[in-house]
């Protein structure tokens, strides 16, 4: 009888990998899209695709509150103590409770759009009007009703450590995705002859329907593996545990989550507001151009950041109950290797990926989205906030895991009053030093995660004990390997142009340059032995062993 691959438990090693190149594809689909779509609504839309990303983004935090993590903490917690029934419970009172706060976040979404567009435009005009960035925001809204179900499912999968069935969803999900984005904003630009706002609003439609589909394959794989699920690893009598109890642990573990969400959302509500009225009245920018330059950072450049949060995202999902499990055995020295070998991962696979779009950012953009005034200098630079946001979102869950919810919350304000102080003083500090202003905001939310992240590392070290030297060296050998990487493709570029006019050649630029990068870089992980104490000894032989499923 064949075995079904997508259905098989997943080290912490193999997990990783697995819902990181999930998430990997997914983002790759979320990148090739913007070509076509960047075309058809150009940087009015763009700026109006981001201002409902971004108020959905707010209430989407409110409306998952946290549930796939918390889920996936709490499920292995229950399935390695042996609470079986306990642990489905946790599934039901979950899908009830993400129902339940989706609701009430779609109703004042629905409600309140008037209030919010007007709080995001204010009195600037010449670019979308109110009712337009109004309009949108109810349309995006309509995910809310589906998404905190959709992400209990997939907490419940990969509290089992099933990766592979929540990968799929999110591939999937992608796919359909993009499919409405492209071929509904072609019919309804160029068949219909409908407005920008209307294309603009099918296109975010997209999220519901592909979080629709997402639902039902995970539905269909639960119901159709259900023994897997009720597989007992040891017999035990188990306890007696209220529903009271359930919901308050998964409250407690929500909560965390809900506050990373909600910040992280808070830096780009912050930007939001005063990006565009910034650079209108005080760096003499025409409304469009400022509109250009926040689409950049809310739309266009962040499908970047996404691609280098999807490497943190994997790691940090396969990691919760990979660690709840050692925390519940009171196993410290798996903790502490956890830990490292977490950390050592983020740093190896994110450090040459940003270094390596920075470089590049100049044919990256042409490609994906042709000549541009401002959006390869803002690529450069933006880039660097996805490596932050990922690297501090992992300290963060780390510290939750170990139930340290106020040092969590400390390192949150902290972060986000230095953005809000900083976001516009800077702006207007690089425009008075001749720098481009916009450099102010990125700045301002780089300070933020990095003040964030130094917290949690003192936090970790002094009170948990957690040591950082092998994390130090593989950091050091990481930097080297990066910096010789840079290096020699800096000289390349003086061989092979590394920018062109014409897209097609673009794309062999940044295919070349890619490679040879990647070469140069693991030839110096295999050489210094770097690749083998951050992956493992057999990384090539369990990689081979994950593609060919055996």
């Amino acid at each position: 009888m064949k075995k079904d691959i997508t259905m098989r438990k997943a080290t912490f090693v193999k997990g990783a990998f697995i819902t990181t190149l999930g998430i990997i594809l997914s983002k790759i689909l979320g990148i090739i899209y913007v070509i076509p779509f960047h075309a058809m609504i150009g940087e009015k839309g763009g700026a109006l695709y981001g201002y409902a990303y971004t108020i959905y983004a707010v209430f989407m935090s409110l409306a998952t509150a946290g549930i796939p993590l918390a889920i996936s903490k709490v499920v292995s917690e229950y399935q390695t103590l042996g609470y079986y029934q306990t642990k489905k419970r946790v599934f039901y009172l979950g899908k009830k409770f993400s129902l339940i706060l989706g609701l009430v976040c779609f109703l004042v979404v629905l409600l309140f759009a008037p209030y919010l567009a007007k709080f995001v435009l204010g009195d600037v005009v010449g670019g979308n009007t109110l009712e337009d960035v109004t309009f949108v925001i109810r349309v995006i809204g309509t995910a809310i009703l589906i998404v905190p179900v959709l992400s209990v499912y997939r907490g419940y999968f990969e509290g089992h450590r099933f990766m592979s069935p929540p990968s799929i969803s999110q591939v999937l999900e992608q796919i359909v995705r993009v499919l409405i984005i492209i071929i509904g904003c072609f019919l309804a630009l160029n068949v219909f002859h409908a407005s920008l706002t209307i294309s603009v609003s099918i296109a975010l439609m997209g999220a519901t329907v592909g979080a629709l589909f997402s639902y039902l394959y995970l539905f269909y794989k639960k119901k159709k593996h259900a023994s897997k699920f009720n597989e007992k690893i040891r017999p035990v009598n188990e306890p007696l545990v209220t529903d009271k109890v359930i919901i308050k642990k998964i409250f407690m573990y929500a909560i965390p989550f809900i506050l990373i969400d909600v910040f992280k959302a808070i830096y780009n509500y912050v930007d939001m507001v005063t990006v565009v009225k910034s650079l209108v009245h005080y760096a003499s920018f025409e409304a469009l151009d400022a509109e250009y330059i926040y689409s950049i950072m809310s739309t266009w450049g962040a499908k970047f950041n996404m691609m280098v949060l999807a490497i943190s995202t994997g790691i940090i999902v396969s990691l919760i109950p990979s660690l709840t499990e050692s925390l519940v055995k009171k196993d410290s020295v798996d903790v502490q290797n956890k830990i490292h070998q977490a950390f050592s991962m983020l740093l190896f696979f994110t450090i040459p990926l940003t270094m390596g779009i920075s470089f590049l950012s100049k044919p990256i953009w042409n490609l994906f989205y042709g000549n541009s005034i401002y959006g390869a200098n803002v690529l450069s630079y933006f880039i660097f906030v996805g490596f932050f946001i990922g690297f501090f979102t992992s300290m963060i869950i780390i510290l939750q895991t170990l139930k340290d919810n106020k040092s969590v919350l400390i390192s949150l304000v902290v972060g986000v009053l230095f953005k809000v102080l900083l976001n516009m003083n800077l702006m207007k500090a690089f425009y008075q030093m001749g720098l481009p202003p916009y450099y102010g905001f990125i700045t301002a939310s780089i300070i933020g995660y990095f003040i964030s992240s130094i917290i949690c590392i003192i936090v970790l070290n002094r009170k948990y004990g957690i040591l950082f030297e092998d994390m130090v060296r593989d950091f050091i050998d990481i930097m080297i390997a990066t910096i010789i990487m840079v290096f020699c493709l800096f000289i390349i570029k003086y061989i092979i142009p590394i920018y062109s006019t014409s897209r097609i050649i673009n794309l062999f630029i940044v295919l070349l340059y890619g490679v040879i990068g990647m070469v140069i870089y693991f030839s110096y992980g295999k050489v210094s032995g770097l690749t083998k104490r951050v992956l493992g000894r057999d990384f090539y032989r369990t990689l081979k062993r994950i593609i060919i499923h055996k």
